[in-house]
């Protein structure tokens, strides 16, 4: 329904007359201020033609005055029918006598603005007294109030007519109208607005706490983390993870939006609300008012209908005009559409790199506010800002003249050529190579580096991506941290402005960008950094990576912080496979080589390593070989053992693979190692360079895969090798774990499934057909083989490590090659050069051979290969020739104690040894005995106690109770391991019963080698046994020896007597010893000793003195010490029996202060 505004009725001529067009243009413009209809219902303004039930139906009904403003336009509209006119004085006296008050501020402010203004409004609206504010009660609803009467102010009841609408539009023109408006509220009503205490009063502090943790929740809540990060810092003294930090003592309130919407009190009830209707009865206006004719209503509404009708037809005419204006205004700019797109890819490439310019340029202001003096290591802001200025042709310009061209050229290129190298590498060891150039793709940012925009359609798609991104992060560029990830962010759009930039200057300025962009890059960084180095590559091809790249490695190859020269090495092995191969195989290997040599931080040198390692995966210039073989060499003698670690498991495979199709890794690499070898034992007659064996033996165990796929590419079943059909798997522990990828054979060869079919042919071919026409297994079996066996025979059999180096060796050799061939080609070599047969037992003429490290390194190395029953029997078999025959004929037992301790690391072999040692204990030849008893020394420490127990223990005690002093003295040191290393107090004991039997039986006192013996027991365990056993059992006998040998008439035996207790009380002394065994043994043993020593060895003597007195000083300290102490126990007891005192009396005290204070006073 339309609502009419009566207050354009009007008394005057003038307005009657123009009143159609005001009304027609107040409704189609709703922002001059008064309502329009609705769409769809367009009723004709003029008031003679609306019934007065119309209008009120159609207004709002509200008892603040809106319904009488309906009803005095419905008396002037009916006042139009019978020619008579109510005066707006009239209806205005009217709305101030019935206290309409606010209807009659709005039928004023009407006026003012038509520019009719009423005197009688104005005159009531002027005087301030007509609004002072009473403190009495309302008046009665039948009280009349004059147009002078005081105005009681209603409730907060508010209206939307009662609201200026005006004051809030976009119109300009209403300024001067607001002041107006402004001015004419009562100056006691600003003075009460002014004087309100809820806005004077400022901000408690509690208050602000509260509310500071409102905002961070809401702005959490709503995914502004920005923000309230921001937030956070700038109100670094409140914790917002816990209400109770604001220090209020109530519950935490409802969120802001909850708040929000409740306002402070509870949403009125639908129920509470009803629609009304309100109808003003005529006799109620003023005597010009005159009821209308019934007789007329018929022509009244047929009238109405007409004029509907006509100004329906005006609206739809009107309405296709501006349709057809539209449609030619569609049609223009639809033209000028076109035209932007021809003219668009002319410009965008320019905007877009300007775009990128100037964010970076802006934020490197933002980072680095001063100038910095190291141009090298930082981006020069004044060359961007050169070319952005005017110093060169505008950019914009040139590109609009040069661009068209390069992007019909882009549109239109050909896929980029790389330069493919003469290699024949398996594309599973080439990817796992190139894995180890660490690359970040998985991730949103990481996605979007890897490609590089080549249209404009997906640069300006890449702009979308990227700068919602950005942007955020510029405005909190200030803090290091949003720094660094906005130079994340800006990756994306350095590397495709740089790619697609058809100026050279322009390009290196933008990739020196790249490399400087972060001062010291982290992991993921740098891989970000990486991932956009090669998209570039790719991008770009070989010539320009090398122009425009490979410069901003060099500029930083010296560079002072070791993250960036980590980032010059990981991009060397990451843009290889991009670079032409003359470059390859030049300037980037001489680039890595210097960084392997000058380098001081270890990461930079791993990460050369491994780029070094890439560039052997793609060299194909067989000069480069001896380069390589001495970067090997140099990186293998690197002191870092990550260093050495990447060497083994990137660059020796990558190497290896290289020579492997060379031909070279038979014939030069293995014998050239091979050579360095024996030139060490050479040279080491006097002393062995153990560090340099472990260097060129190691590089020889990580070229084992390699060659055994060599032997397996290059053997006669090899073409008839088949994937199809039914190939078993390979078994888990079929080759022994690589240490990388690299160094598995099945990646060498290409896959699994190959690996396994020639696997099969392999064994067959080794069991039923041998070894005809198989050069390269040949040459393992006649020439490789044979040497190892005498290098092996040439080392020292007492250096654990080297013994420990060529065993672990033999094992990898052995279990890659195959147990067929272990069986049938290594085990008979050994054999033969060791010639343990049963007629040679007792031959020991020229055979020295076992007592050299072939021994351990057979035993260990080659018979521990494969762990089932005929293996364990042959290493059963083996042991027990070696201890017999090296027994029996008196050689040194070196080898078969080099044998013993390698395999007694491992507990998996703790029963077989103790079955060997059994061998020995019930051997008949009292020399066998001597040298099992001997031997449960070196297994015992890694025994667990029940095998002990169980079967160690009992051999030793059978092999006291044999004849032969000879034996019970040689199980001596068993017995002290037990001492040292058992726990079990039953076992101790049974060891300790036997030993007393040594010491105390008379017929051991004349058995001089037994007394050295156990001293020198004594002294190896002393320290680390059970200190009841030491003091109670160790410290006396040697007391007891001491003096003894004060007797002793042999000068020989009393020598060396002498000499084992003084290293045995130099063991001891470092062991705490309780001042009683101290005052009865250990001091007493040791002046027995130093009698001894001063005629025997003076040197000893004073050192003995010097032990003695500084024994004697522990024993005065210790005891002053414990005066001390009980001094300070004494005076502890009496404090507390005088505090107790204290708190009694205290106790017995009552509240009253002149009592406590009398406790104090001096006593007179």
């Amino acid at each position: 329904m339309a609502s009419v505004n009566p207050f354009n009725l009007s008394d005057s001529e003038e307005e009657a007359e123009r009143r159609p067009n005001e009304t027609v243009d107040t409704e189609r413009s709703p922002s001059e201020g008064a309502p329009g209809p609705p769409p769809g219902n367009h009723f004709s303004p003029s008031a003679e033609a609306e019934p007065p039930t119309l209008l009120l139906s159609s207004n709002r009904t509200s008892p603040s005055g809106e319904g009488i403003s309906a009803s005095a336009a419905a008396t002037a509209a009916m006042s139009g029918i019978t020619d008579t006119r109510v005066s707006v004085d009239v209806i205005a006296a009217q709305l101030l006598r019935e206290q309409y008050i606010l209807t009659a501020l709005e039928l004023h402010t009407e006026l003012l603005e038509a520019g009719r203004e009423l005197p009688r409004l104005r005159d009531y609206f002027s005087n301030p007294g007509n609004f002072e504010r009473q403190s009495g009660t309302p008046p009665a609803k039948d009280q009349a109030l004059g147009p002078g009467g005081p105005l009681n102010r209603a409730g907060s009841i508010s209206t939307l007519d009662s609201l200026d609408f005006a004051r809030y539009s976009d119109d300009g023109n209403r300024e001067t109208d607001e002041r107006v408006a402004e001015s004419e509220v009562p100056s006691q009503e600003r003075k009460n607005f002014n004087s309100n205490p809820e806005i004077q009063e400022p901000i408690r502090q509690l208050e602000k706490r509260a509310l500071n943790f409102l905002v961070n929740e809401y702005l959490l809540k709503n995914e502004y983390k920005l923000s309230s990060i921001t937030f956070s810092d700038e109100n670094d003294d409140q914790d917002f993870e816990l209400w109770d930090d604001v220090g209020l003592n109530i519950p935490k309130p409802p969120d802001l939006l909850q708040l929000y919407r409740n306002c402070g009190s509870p949403l009125p009830s639908p129920r509470d609300m009803v629609d009304v209707s309100v109808e003003v009865a005529f006799e109620d206006f003023p005597g010009n008012c005159t009821p209308p004719n019934p007789s007329k209503k018929t022509d009244l509404s047929q009238q109405q209908q007409t004029e509907v009708i006509q100004e329906l037809e005006y609206q739809i005419s009107l309405l296709n005009n501006e349709k057809q204006s539209l449609a030619e205004q569609i049609k223009k700019l639809q033209s000028e559409i076109q035209t932007l797109r021809r003219t668009v890819s002319s410009l965008i490439m320019p905007c877009f790199i300007f775009v990128c310019v100037f964010i970076i340029s802006n934020v490197f202001i933002l980072w680095y506010p001063q100038p910095h003096t190291d141009n090298s290591q930082y981006l020069d802001i004044g060359r961007v800002s050169e070319s952005e200025n005017g110093s060169d042709p505008p950019l914009t310009q040139k590109s609009s003249q040069s661009h068209p061209q390069s992007h019909n050229k882009l549109k239109s290129r050909p896929p980029v050529q790389f330069d493919q190298p003469n290699r024949t590498l398996s594309p599973a060891f080439q990817q796992a190579l190139l894995s180890f150039c660490r690359m970040c793709s998985d991730s949103r940012l990481g996605a979007e580096v890897s490609r590089i925009a080549d249209s404009e359609e997906s640069v300006m798609l890449m702009l979308g991506r990227c700068l919602p991104h950005i942007v955020p992060n510029v405005l909190l560029a200030k803090r290091e941290r949003m720094v660094t990830h906005l130079c994340q962010e800006l990756i994306p759009l350095i590397l495709c402005t740089a790619c697609l930039h058809p100026q050279p200057k322009e390009r290196d300025q933008l990739l020196h960008i790249l490399f400087n962009l972060i001062k010291r890059p982290d992991d993921e960084q740098r891989q970000m950094i990486l991932t956009g180095c090669v998209a570039f590559a790719r991008h770009v091809g070989p010539t320009r990576v090398e122009a425009e790249l490979l410069p901003q490695c060099w500029e930083q190859i010296n560079h002072k912080y070791p993250e960036r020269r980590l980032l010059v090495a990981e991009s060397c092995g990451a843009l290889a496979p991009y670079l032409p191969k003359e470059i390859r195989s030049s300037l980037v290997l001489s680039m890595l080589q210097q960084m392997l040599t000058e380098d001081k931080a270890d990461m930079v040198r791993e990460a050369v390593v491994k780029s070094l390692a890439i560039i052997m995966g793609y060299i194909d210039d067989p000069d480069k070989y001896s380069q390589g073989f001495e970067l090997m060499l140099l990186s293998l003698g690197d002191p870092s053992e990550r260093v050495v670690s990447a060497v083994h498991q990137v660059f020796i495979p990558a190497f290896a693979a290289w020579t492997t199709e060379l031909g070279s890794l038979h014939t030069a690499l293995i014998p050239a190692l091979l050579a360095r070898i024996e030139k060490l034992l050479t040279q080491g007659e006097h002393g062995l360079d153990e560090h340099k064996l472990h260097i060129f033996l190691s590089a020889l165990q990580s070229l084992i895969p390699p060659l055994f796929a060599v032997v397996l590419q290059n053997a006669p079943f090899t073409s008839r090798a088949k994937l199809h059909g039914d190939i078993p798997a390979i078994e888990v522990t079929r080759f022994p774990r690589p240490a990388s990828p690299l160094q598995d054979v099945a990646t060498i060869i290409g896959s699994r499934e190959m690996l396994s079919a020639l696997l099969l042919l392999y064994d067959h071919q080794l069991e039923h057909e041998g070894t005809t026409g198989w050069e390269s297994l040949l040459w393992v079996v006649n020439q490789l083989l044979p040497q190892l066996i005498d290098i092996v025979g040439r080392i020292n059999v007492t250096s654990t490590t080297c013994v420990h180096e060529f065993s672990r060796f033999f094992w990898r050799f052995c279990r890659t090659f195959g147990k067929i061939f272990t069986n049938t080609k290594v085990k008979p070599q050994f054999q033969e050069i060791l010639r343990l047969s049963e007629e040679n037992v007792d031959a020991l003429a020229g055979n020295g051979i076992l007592t050299k490290a072939t021994v351990p390194i057979y035993a260990t190395g080659v018979l521990t290969c494969y762990n089932q029953e005929e293996d364990r029997k042959l290493l059963v078999g083996f042991l027990e020739d070696v201890m017999t025959t090296l027994s029996l004929s008196h050689a040194p037992l070196d080898s078969l104690k080099a044998s013993f301790v390698e395999l007694g690391a491992n507990p998996v072999y703790h029963e077989m040894l103790l079955t060997v040692l059994w061998y020995g204990v019930v051997h008949t030849s009292a020399l066998v005995r001597c040298t099992a008893a001997r031997m449960f020394e070196l297994v015992l420490r890694g025994m667990s106690e029940a095998l002990v127990d169980r079967r160690a223990a009992p051999a030793l005690i059978t092999l006291c109770s044999g004849p032969e002093f000879s034996v019970r003295i040689s199980t001596i040191p068993a017995f002290g391991t037990i001492m040292e290393t058992v726990t079990q107090k039953e076992l101790l004991e049974r060891v300790k019963m036997q030993l007393a039997s040594f010491l105390e039986d008379p017929q051991y006192q004349d058995q001089h080698s037994l007394h050295i013996e156990i001293i020198r027991t004594f002294g190896r365990v002393g320290p680390n046994a059970e200190p009841r056993f030491r003091d109670e059992f160790v410290l006396p006998h040697l007391h007891k020896l001491a003096l003894a040998n004060n007797s002793q008439a042999a000068e020989n035996k009393r020598v060396d007597i002498a000499m084992q207790l003084f290293e045995a009380y130099s063991a001891l002394s470092c062991c705490f010893i309780s001042e009683e065994v101290m005052l009865n043994h250990f001091l007493p043993g040791l002046r027995c000793l130093h009698a001894d020593m001063e005629h025997l060895s003076p040197e000893h003597e004073v050192i003995l003195s010097s032990m003695i007195k500084e024994c004697e000083i522990k024993v005065e300290n210790r005891g002053m010490s414990d005066a001390q102490g009980s001094l300070s126990i004494a005076s502890s007891l009496v404090g507390e029996d005088a505090k107790t005192k204290f708190l009694s009396k205290m106790g017995q005290l009552t509240t009253s202060g002149a009592m406590l204070a009398n406790v104090f006073q001096r006593k007179k």
